[in-house]
């Protein structure tokens, strides 16, 4: 068994954002997942599904032909999830020196050839970072649980003002994990697509993700399934636009859809001097604005009380 691997790669064109200039977030979390996904399954010996994506800070961006470390390894295990760090870093491909550009923790369950969840091997800390990272995952799950609730609890309805942006299409075969459905990262590639969209529309400018987390998945979606990726803004502050996402999926044959994913992530507009450039204020008109406004602040302080994790350098 490995507790932790290192993915090496190239960033290729197909990977940046309309700009050309930086890669988009939605590239960066799907080789999370998929570096999260290798480590969790050369630990438990068995497939896995991505249930939980939590606390993805872009701290800087990565260019098209940068080298590119995804880093992962076991933080932390329960009776059948693996909980994996994954540390992002990138460098000049003629021999820079590697710089971090983002970290999170990811939460993947193993599954037994039956299709059910299937019990992991218990992971033990050998050093005093692994006893610190261990710590920070233990500490978060009850975190994480206060989280989820208020993020699941939330109500969505036709009375907010902000327009909504929605994607709908069918997931395609090329969507596909080895498991025949949709992969974790194909999905917060849809998500992160979405909310820029919804970003840009808002702020009339290119928008960059600078902050994604509280990813829960719920049910897989399968190929061919009809695809509902919803993202709604939800507050602003002087420099930020907060955005709700949620993912539905369902059978094309009977349209009915059910929730499979969610998150919140924050998008800025980068100004002339490089900094977050002010956006247009949300103006809260009813009592759902009123309401998801006082969501997405709650949410801001309960991700403020979590301890920070060691720096990907310091790892």
């Amino acid at each position: 068994m490995h507790d932790r691997i290192t993915l090496r790669f190239l960033a290729a064109p197909s990977d940046a954002a309309a700009d050309g200039s930086t890669v988009q977030a939605g590239s960066v979390l799907e080789w999370i997942d998929k570096a999260g996904y290798a480590c969790a399954v050369g630990w438990s010996g068995s497939s896995c599904v991505t249930a939980y994506v939590g606390n993805v800070h872009f701290t800087a961006p990565i260019s098209p032909g940068q080298l590119v470390e995804a880093d992962a390894r076991v933080i932390h295990t329960g009776s059948t999830s693996i909980h994996v760090r994954v540390s992002v870093s990138a460098a000049d491909a003629r021999g820079g020196i590697f710089s971090p550009a983002t970290h999170c923790i990811l939460v993947f369950v193993a599954i037994g050839d039956d299709g059910r969840p299937t019990p992991v091997p218990a992971w033990q800390p050998r050093s005093i970072v692994d006893l610190e990272l261990a710590a920070g995952a233990a500490e978060r799950i009850e975190a994480r649980a206060r989280i989820h609730a208020a993020m699941r609890d939330q109500r969505y309805t036709g009375d907010g003002t902000a327009p909504p942006t929605v994607f709908r299409f069918l997931a395609a075969p090329s969507a596909a994990n080895f498991g025949g459905n949709a992969h974790g990262g194909t999905v917060m590639r849809w998500i992160d697509e979405a909310a820029a969209t919804c970003a840009k529309a808002w702020s009339k400018e290119p928008a960059v993700a600078v902050y994604s987390g509280g990813i829960h998945f719920y049910q897989p979606i399968h190929i061919g399934d009809i695809v509902e990726v919803e993202a709604r803004l939800i507050h602003t502050g002087p420099h930020s636009m907060h955005i709700a996402i949620h993912v539905r999926s369902g059978d094309p044959r009977t349209g009915e859809l059910q929730l499979t994913t969610q998150c919140i992530s924050v998008f800025v507009v980068k100004g002339a001097n490089g900094l977050a450039a002010r956006v247009p204020q949300l103006v809260l008109r009813s009592d759902e604005d009123i309401r998801l406004d006082k969501h997405a602040r709650l949410l801001m302080r309960l991700r403020a009380e979590l301890r920070a994790l060691p720096l990907p350098e310091a790892l």
